[in-house]
């Protein structure tokens, strides 16, 4: 009994979920389809969700994943998340607080004793918030060197910098140094690597089976949508860059489907305690950011919204959450520019109209 069961659950999601695929919603307002339509035809595309009260109310695809083979966009299509990638991050770090493998305020050198003096007052949760005062690590990259750095490698960079923006703590600076740091020490807590822990403990246990943190010769990552830039009037794959390999501060791959079952647990304890998901979403600083008037750990804070952009070469993503009002917009797309914020609140506003 024990043996067949699961499978047959899984049997069950695997049909489920096959046959959602097999019929795009229809939204309540045609305009969101207008909205999208630069998206749209032979060109780089998008997949767009809004989950209203934890259930689909718009689901589309738009454009190609693939312009070299004419690869459409599906809801299964996995893009590279780039910074929306640091919420994952940072449940990686409450997930080892729960087990007792490390502390929100643990000094960064309890972890990682090789960085210099000035790092002796930094925290993991300035880390977390941005407030280590960390040197930008894309600054110190030589730019002659087309090598891809590593989250390791952005450690040796900062062996090298005894100096920091600000005292520790005393301000705010996005840092994706901090997230990259972070995801050495999840490897060093958990005893196994970063995308191993996240695999194991976050998006196996979600059914996110699709999602990866990914790296070249380990893993494949399935229904892969590439990155594009246009240049001069046409578009060219620009899918990754020097910095495109570090996992902890935007190395994870993703679609509109698997997201949507990250966001079904942050709305309860399936994953992370109460406590957890209240640190992650409280307001840890305040930021001089447009829309970011407070930042928590993983995710910005803007009055009753929480969300995050990832911007990285050839991909332009976005989430932003109402918990509030069980509303949730994720826009992902495989191209250069527009940053799709103001997309997904213009998407966001048809709902919280309708309910007023």
């Amino acid at each position: 009994m024990r043996r067949w069961k699961p499978r047959l659950a899984l049997l069950c999601l695997f049909a489920c979920s096959s046959l959602a695929a097999a019929a795009p919603l229809t939204p309540p307002d045609p305009g969101v389809d207008a909205l999208m339509q630069r998206y749209d035809g032979q060109v780089p595309g998008a997949s767009v969700l809004v989950l209203k009260d934890g259930e689909p109310a718009f689901r589309r695809s738009y454009g190609l994943a693939v312009l070299e083979d004419g690869t459409p966009v599906t809801p299964a299509s996995n893009f590279r998340l780039a910074s929306v990638s640091k919420q994952f991050t940072a449940a990686a770090i409450l997930l080892l607080a729960e087990d007792g493998k490390l502390g929100i305020d643990d000094p960064l050198k309890k972890w990682l004793p090789s960085l210099p003096a000035v790092a002796d007052t930094m925290t993991l949760r300035q880390l977390l918030s941005h407030t280590s005062g960390l040197i930008d690590y894309e600054d110190l990259m030589d730019p002659a060197d087309s090598r891809q750095v590593h989250d390791i490698d952005v450690l040796h960079l900062l062996e090298k910098q005894d100096r920091s923006y600000f005292a520790p703590g005393s301000d705010y600076r996005y840092s994706n140094g901090g997230y990259a740091l972070l995801a050495l020490i999840v490897g060093k807590a958990s005893g196994t690597d970063f995308a191993s822990f996240l695999r194991q403990r976050i998006f196996l246990p979600l059914d996110m089976r699709n999602t990866y943190a990914h790296q070249d010769g380990v893993d494949e990552v399935p229904n892969r949508a590439y990155g594009y830039s246009e240049v001069g009037g046409r578009w060219q794959r620009t899918d990754q860059s020097t910095t495109s390999a570090v996992l902890g501060d935007g190395g994870i791959y993703s679609s509109i489907d698997d997201l949507a079952k990250w966001d079904a647990a942050l709305y309860d304890q399936r994953l992370l305690k109460t406590s957890s998901l209240q640190l992650a979403f409280s307001p840890a600083t305040a930021t001089k950011e447009p829309d970011v008037p407070f930042y928590g750990f993983g995710w910005r804070i803007n009055g009753d919204a929480l969300w995050h952009s990832g911007e990285s070469i050839g991909f332009r993503n976005v989430i932003v959450r109402y918990p509030k009002q069980k509303l949730t917009v994720i826009v992902l797309s495989n191209r250069n520019e527009p940053e799709p914020y103001a997309l997904a609140i213009d998407i966001a506003r048809r709902w919280l109209d309708a309910a007023r």
